[in-house]
């Protein structure tokens, strides 16, 4: 993974992530880490009240054609809260791409 790149793609709620990271992973050769998940204090307000993140890698090039895509899966559903690429995350930014709280109760 190192000397990847990451796309970091946050939506509503976890059916809009499912259908990003879909549409991201057939748009471009890319593969997805674990997803993570934030229920913010503010979740009654949302549209969804779940926040999920999916973590694309590969190439620069095919990470930005599977965030693309993604998000554009995202808009016609739900919506995108944040996006953002790492052309090449330091090894401390790998660590913090590791934290899933889908990994905790």
């Amino acid at each position: 993974m190192a000397g990847e790149a990451v796309g970091i793609l946050e939506v509503f709620g976890l059916v809009c992530a499912f259908m990003a990271a879909d549409a991201g992973c057939k748009a471009a050769d890319v593969r997805l880490e674990n997803f993570d998940k934030n229920k913010p204090a503010n979740a009654d307000s949302l549209p969804v009240p779940l926040l999920v993140t999916i973590k694309f890698r590969g190439s620069v090039a095919a990470v930005e054609a599977a965030m693309e895509a993604g998000v554009a899966m995202a808009e016609s559903l739900t919506g995108v809260v944040q996006q953002y690429v790492i052309p090449n995350p330091t090894e401390d930014t790998e660590k913090m791409l590791k934290i899933s709280a889908f990994d905790k109760e």
